[in-house]
């Protein structure tokens, strides 16, 4: 599985992402709009980022891309299934996701505030929600990556 962080503003959340992704075996992500990079235009570590994920943006393939739209559209035709983690009227519940093992995935998650726009949900294959149990709406971005990656390489 992939992964791709539209707009995401906090280089803390980015850090925990990349520390996430480390942890539960992401193969690459891909970081599109104002999401922070690892390092700057001039090559300089992101030291607040770094901070935070102890250091595997050494070790998780990333790459920054300058439009999501056409990102997801070279990925479908490289045959990846796009799962776009936002809460929707037409989104399935995350436990009821099941993966095939023959089948590759890219999961896109977004801005903190104002989630992912809808030129990339009409892209998505499928939207997936984590149901919130509690009076709170959502969950912080990274935590909501984990809980969903976790969740979806279970269900494989």
């Amino acid at each position: 599985m992939i992964a791709i962080l539209h707009n995401i503003r906090s280089n803390h959340n980015v850090g925990s992402i990349f520390r996430t992704a480390d942890a539960l075996g992401i193969e690459k992500l891909y970081l599109c709009g104002i999401t922070p990079s690892p390092v700057d235009r001039f090559g300089r570590k992101n030291s607040a980022l770094h901070k935070v994920s102890l250091g595997a943006e050494e070790y998780i393939p990333w790459e920054h891309a300058t439009s999501i739209t056409e990102l997801l559209d070279k990925l479908k035709h490289e045959g990846y299934a796009i799962l776009a983690l936002e809460q929707h009227k037409d989104s399935t519940a995350l436990e009821s996701v099941k993966l095939k093992k023959s089948k590759k995935y890219a999961l896109v998650v977004g801005n903190e505030v104002e989630g992912l726009p809808q030129d990339i949900l009409k892209r998505a294959d499928e939207i997936v929600e984590i149901p919130m149990l509690g009076k709170k709406e959502s969950l912080n971005v990274s935590v909501a990556f984990g809980v969903a990656v976790y969740q979806l390489i279970s269900s494989s």
